[in-house]
């Protein structure tokens, strides 16, 4: 891994090699620690760490605008900016403020590992593909891109039922589920252990482009910017970078994501029939009741809280795991 490792940086975010400073006064700017010397146990904690805490930062700030969709989302109410904006007003007055990130408790207890899961094995899966370096990716552009879809079905398989469970409790309100070991239980006790597992293949079929368009995306604009300008981006940048890719990669993903939320928070009939029994079925319901506009519901949204998200959670994960593994090395000497 340490091998690898240091060739990764142009598409992870990691400083560059001292090539590239030595275009600079050496007497002005120190030398970059060696990320290289670092064994595979260092980068996989320090990817872990930096993805954890990437993924509940960006999760976080968006809470109250993922509430507002997902409830869009699994009704048949026509989607507008006044009815977004009156949902959250309406929730905030007769909940109270704390109400807007209803549900962020399983959404965190989800994204934590996650967040550390799927950027971890993004890096992985790289390794593995023989694209971990500028000149492979650049080379290999569809390997390049099952590498990002390989990590986010990785990351979506471990950690599924969470996301059902923070789906089950952004609907409804906290008399029914008051806490996340409250909708398991009554989940899995009313309707069965595999309802948590209901929307999966949707969800894995979703995550296949977007999570590939997504990584592919921010690798290959980073390393354009690089390319282009000669010295790396900074957290701005990285935000502005990372939202483009999140834009690009929610909307070729977006119809699948209403799928799997009519899957998610359908409830059981008393004859033990789902309304939205599979991908299918729920494709059919969704067009004859609401048309193809039905499979769209939401997205102006998801453009605002989408590309913030990916952006805070890139460039969050690319400064942490920099630092993390600065530290790492200090320690290392």
């Amino acid at each position: 891994m340490a091998v690898g490792e240091a060739r990764v940086p142009l598409l992870h975010g990691d400083r560059p090699a001292s090539a590239i400073h030595a275009k600079t006064d050496s007497a002005a700017h120190k030398t970059p620690p060696d990320h290289s010397r670092l064994g595979s146990g260092a980068i996989v904690a320090t990817s872990l760490i930096a993805g954890a805490t990437a993924g509940a930062i960006a999760k976080t700030a968006i809470a109250p605008l993922d509430r507002t969709k997902i409830n869009f989302q699994i009704s048949q109410t026509p989607y507008s900016w006044r009815k977004a904006v009156n949902f959250l007003v309406n929730s905030a007055r007769t909940e109270g403020l704390v109400a807007l990130w209803r549900g962020n408790s399983a959404t965190m207890a989800r994204i934590v590992p996650y967040a550390a899961i799927q950027f971890t094995a993004h890096e992985q899966w790289k390794k593995a593909l023989g694209v971990d370096t500028p000149h492979t990716a650049k080379a290999n552009p569809v390997l390049h891109l099952v590498a990002g879809s390989l990590a986010g079905v990785t990351s979506q398989s471990a950690t599924y039922p969470l996301d059902v469970a923070r789906a089950r409790m952004a609907v409804t309100n906290a008399t029914e589920y008051s806490t996340l070991r409250t909708v398991f239980v009554r989940v899995a006790r009313e309707e069965g252990v595999l309802t948590l597992y209901r929307g999966y293949s949707a969800t894995v079929l979703g995550v296949i482009p977007y999570a590939g368009v997504s990584f592919f995306t921010y690798d290959t604009l980073k390393q354009k910017y690089l390319e282009y300008f000669g010295k790396p981006q900074g957290a701005m940048v990285n935000v502005c970078l990372g939202g483009t890719a999140g834009a690009i990669a929610q909307t070729a993903s977006y119809p699948l994501d209403i799928v799997r939320r009519r899957m998610q928070t359908a409830r059981r009939r008393p004859d033990g029939t789902y309304p939205y029994a599979s991908i299918k079925d729920t494709l059919v319901l969704v067009y004859n009741s609401e048309g193809w506009r039905g499979f769209y519901k939401g997205l102006s949204m998801n453009w605002v809280k989408g590309p913030i998200a990916v952006g805070i959670s890139f460039a969050t994960y690319d400064s942490i795991k920099s630092t993390l593994r600065d530290i790492a090395v200090h320690f290392h000497s």
